[in-house]
């Protein structure tokens, strides 16, 4: 056939291999872009420089830096606000909650590219799903394809669209208008939500069920039935409980209640002491449950400030923890009393279960020796602390500390990094602007920045890069692309619309979109004239599937969202073939109503 060459036989034989690879998941998906990034330059096809490209790559430094800024913002504490009022905006639903994230996160994509729509909600989802116990697994894969969708609803929401218009100045076109692909858009925005919220139990992979759901610290409450509402009671000057200490109030012997902590002239002391004194304007933080504190509160004439508890987990800056006495510890032998546990750590018992499988809620005066388990509560920082005395080890995954001294910071930086974006920048440049000014400024250390990059899926990313180099470079694709338009030359109109909206598609999986269009866009244009066509419209078919990315997780959000989401390519391809389906029909029968 004229126009092959043995080097395009070689990358259409690599893209074979990798197709087959991803389909049947032997591999993981990391270690197979590895090893296409490896073949190629061995095979001749790109040079070592070319293969290893990716890792400087827009797309990849982009991805590193959304991470980077996930992790920074969520340590502000800043998260555990929005996901609040997000589920105070779609309630204990699930599917109202896909839709209203799922549309709020399109909406942003129509100006903000598609990773940074993802950046400013991801934190706040996995949030939201560890609280309501629903599978990260239901809704990452939704809100990642709206999005990719939502890039759709302006010429400035995806790379496709935006490199689309300068392709139509130098072909000598007329570049669309900022909203000429809005009414596409939205229609498939609202096709992509419809879908979900239809069949998304048929499509979406199930995940984790009951407990495998829960969250450590909500399993360890579970399981161990622990307390973890929390009241807020107010100390009036004619108190009878001024002057008092915690054990003769009988806090927890008469009413079953821990006093979490104590708020006194804006001074917090976390777990107090037990021979501390109650004084006048105190405010008191118990943890129990709300007919206890009721009592409480009436014997000993305080003022219960509101009869609605706060979860003790949902400001993210304390929690509880399982801890074991480790064998040698010098606290062996010791009851809590002789150690003065809330004195040294600042941390609430609440339960302790010795060797034999003895339960003690109350336990002052109870000796503890090697592989017994104290539970307690209290400040993250503490924690920390009681596990480096050397005494403790923790059988709980212990959160960090959240940093709300730095939240202004953060947001600055963040809102920064945002702007620079919209103003033109290079969206990698930008957003790794952000993340260094969060570092520099204290919100995420620098071992946690690396901590928080997720390098399978930027050894996917940077693993393809090279395979979309070898197919331009060496003429495979545009030998692909030419091949089946001059088969499908003088067919009806329909027939090469769908044909330019299945080749930018399949193109946009393996190499970039943004390479793909910039392909595709001079050979739909000359064919459009061939056939009678608008060349606009081909045009702007082109540059709208080159962000029909679905069927396996190569696009940068998918890519990004597999690992949270605990997804495989059989999920992609499930959900994704038929998304990938809904996409060109509406695509292409749009642009045939609009140009033909």
């Amino acid at each position: 056939m004229e126009g092959l060459t043995f080097d395009i036989i070689l990358v259409l034989f690599v893209l074979g291999v990798t197709v087959i690879l991803f389909v049947t998941e032997k591999l993981r998906v990391d270690v197979i872009a590895i090893m296409v990034m490896l073949a190629l330059p061995w095979l001749g096809l790109v040079t070592p420089e070319e293969a290893f490209a990716g890792f400087s790559g827009n797309a990849v430094m982009s991805i590193i830096a959304v991470m980077i800024i996930g992790s920074a913002m969520d340590r502000t504490g800043i998260m555990n606000s929005v996901a609040g009022k997000l589920n105070a905006l779609a309630g204990n639903s699930e599917s109202r909650l896909l839709a209203v994230v799922s549309a709020m996160v399109g909406v942003v994509s129509a100006f903000l590219q598609n990773v940074g729509s993802i950046a400013l909600f991801l934190p706040a989802v996995l949030k939201i799903c560890r609280q309501n116990s629903i599978s990260p697994s239901r809704l990452l894969m939704p809100i990642g394809f709206s999005a990719i969708l939502g890039g759709t609803l302006t010429m400035v929401g995806s790379g496709p669209l935006i490199i689309l218009n300068d392709l139509m100045r130098s072909g000598g076109y007329e570049p669309f208008g900022l909203f000429s692909v809005t009414p596409v858009g939205m229609v498939l925005l609202a096709a992509g939500i419809v879908y979900f919220v239809v069949l998304g139990k048929f499509v979406l992979p199930s995940g984790a069920e009951g407990e495998d759901v829960l969250s450590p610290q909500l399993k360890l409450i579970r399981n161990r039935n622990i307390p973890h509402l929390v009241f807020r009671c107010f100390v009036p000057a004619n108190s009878p409980l001024i002057g008092k200490t915690r054990e003769e109030a009988g806090l927890f012997s008469n009413y079953g209640l821990y006093l979490e902590r104590i708020k006194e002239e804006g001074r917090e002391v976390h777990a107090p002491w037990r021979y501390s004194t109650f004084s006048c304007k105190s405010e008191l933080y118990l943890l129990g449950n709300l007919e206890d504190v009721m009592d409480f509160a009436e014997d000993w004439g305080l003022e219960l400030q509101s009869r609605d508890s706060e979860d003790i987990l949902s400001s993210g800056e304390s929690g509880f923890a399982e801890m074991m006495v480790l064998p040698g510890a010098e606290i062996s032998g010791s009851t809590l009393r002789e150690i003065a546990l809330r004195r040294s750590f600042g941390v609430e018992p609440l339960e302790m279960v010795n060797t034999e499988g003895s339960v003690f809620t109350h336990f002052p005066d109870v000796k503890i020796g090697a592989g017994d388990i104290v539970i307690v509560e209290g400040p993250w920082d503490n924690l920390q602390k009681m596990v480096a005395s050397g005494n403790f080890a923790t059988l709980t995954p212990l959160q960090k500390s959240v940093r709300k001294n730095k939240l202004l910071p953060a947001l600055f930086f963040f809102v920064s990094a945002i702007v620079l974006a919209l103003s033109g920048f290079p969206l990698s440049l930008s957003l790794l602007s952000g993340a260094l000014g969060m570092i520099l400024s204290g919100v995420i250390r620098i071992d946690e920045a690396y901590q928080a990059v997720d390098w399978r899926t930027v050894f996917l990313l940077a693993g393809l890069i090279p395979l979309g180099t070898a197919m331009e470079k060496t003429g495979a694709a545009a030998f692909v692309a030419g091949g089946i338009m001059n088969v499908l030359s003088g067919s009806h109109p329909l027939f090469i619309l769908a044909a330019t909206g299945i080749l930018s598609t399949i193109f946009s999986l393996f190499m970039s979109n943004v390479a793909a269009t910039v392909l595709l866009v001079p050979l739909v244009m000359i064919m459009g004239d061939t056939a009678g066509i608008d060349p606009r419209g081909l045009a702007l078919l082109a540059g709208v599937c080159a962000s029909n990315s679905f069927i396996l997780p190569t696009h940068q959000v998918n890519a990004m969202l597999m690992s949270a989401g605990g997804y495989r390519n059989a999920d992609y391809m499930k959900a994704g073939g038929i998304m990938t389906v809904v996409f060109l029909v509406i695509a292409v029968f749009f642009i045939y109503f609009m140009f033909v």
